[in-house]
């Protein structure tokens, strides 16, 4: 049974925040003073302040199991949606980076990735695999190879194909830089097993890669961290001060966690101000239609984006605007940014 949000009358200063440097909401600065060179799309998102708009997983997400075909016409956190999503007025694309057992950062959400053989499912931890054996599923680089079949295990335990109507191979986190418009900002999840204790250690290796990659190949781009994992978010926050990091969580929505600073916008709060994060990422369902949650978090100089499925409906993120939220993460691009551009 789905918890209710808190209600949240509002949230005083609840800490005070240690003494880190302050960061824009992105860094580099997005906005330019001119659209040289860039189409009408592109000059639409430079002209719009207001309210930042983020591409899910590039494109937007699969729901395998959705009869809404649009959920099932790009290749989640593939290079063809993120270039895809690119031809819409947003500011960053969401993609999601693991890094595997020999120390490649790759983009793929799920935490085990799944194939069949032989009449059986077999499931794969992404973090136990090499980079060759990740990159040997779906289709190939080479124009009509296909490599091991991909399939999809959702939380109730049923398992789809991963059919879609543009298919794509599966990338690397610096195929992502490599391939991408400059202009286009990253939103980089960092993604960690809920059912997994990490030692610190072991987080501040996987942190490295990533930012061994981001050094190498960023060549400033606007990018933001977010992540679920509250150790992770402050460990990054200490080990680089170049870019923003924002702490993603449920709000208390949806369940309750073992660990109390992911069950509610307040402890998301205490998390950011103790550690000098930027601001939060919250399921849209803790957020819409209270406004004094927003005033609350943003009066203690946090920053506030939003994600889940009422994102794509045009009448919620519009409502959202109004409320001051800072942004949101939408599947739905062409239809979310035609309706707030226009």
């Amino acid at each position: 049974m789905a918890l209710k949000a808190p209600q949240l009358c509002f949230f005083p200063k609840l800490l005070q925040a240690q003494d880190y440097p302050t960061l824009p909401f992105f860094c580099p600065p997005l906005m330019t003073e001119d659209g040289d060179d860039e189409g009408e799309a592109r000059k639409c998102r430079h002209k719009w302040p207001k309210l930042v708009l983020i591409g899910h997983r590039g494109n937007g997400m699969n729901m395998l199991q959705s009869s809404d075909i649009r959920m099932r016409a790009i290749k989640e956190n593939s290079i063809l949606s993120f270039n895809t999503a690119a031809q819409f007025p947003i500011d960053f694309v969401e993609l999601d980076v693991q890094v595997t057992k020999d120390d490649c950062p790759v983009i793929f959400h799920d935490n085990f990735i799944v194939t069949h053989d032989k009449g059986v499912f077999i499931e794969k931890r992404v973090t136990d695999l090499k980079l060759p054996e990740f990159l040997s599923y779906g289709p190939q680089k080479h124009l009509g190879e296909m490599g091991m079949p991909l399939f999809r295990k959702m939380k109730d335990g049923r398992i789809f194909e991963w059919k879609v109507e543009k298919d794509a191979p599966l990338c690397t986190l610096q195929e992502a830089f490599e391939n991408l418009e400059h202009s286009l900002g990253f939103n980089m999840e960092l993604k960690f097993d809920d059912h997994i204790v990490y030692t610190e250690r072991q987080l501040k290796h996987v942190l490295q890669v990533i930012l061994q990659v981001i050094n190498d190949y960023a060549k400033g781009r606007p990018i933001f961290f977010s992540t679920f994992q509250p150790d992770a978010a402050l460990l990054i926050r200490k080990m680089q001060s170049s870019y923003p990091v924002y702490f993603l969580t449920e709000g208390g929505y949806h369940q309750m966690h073992v660990d109390a600073r992911k069950n509610s916008l307040e402890a998301a709060v205490k998390v950011c101000l103790a550690g000098g994060l930027q601001g939060i990422v919250s399921e849209v369902s803790a957020i819409l239609g209270n406004k004094e949650a927003v005033t609350g978090i943003q009066g203690n100089n946090l920053r506030l984006l939003t994600y889940g499925q009422l994102n794509n409906m045009v009448k919620a993120v519009c409502l959202q605007l109004q409320m001051g939220v800072d942004g949101v993460i939408v599947d739905l691009v062409q239809e979310i940014t035609g309706a707030v551009c226009d």
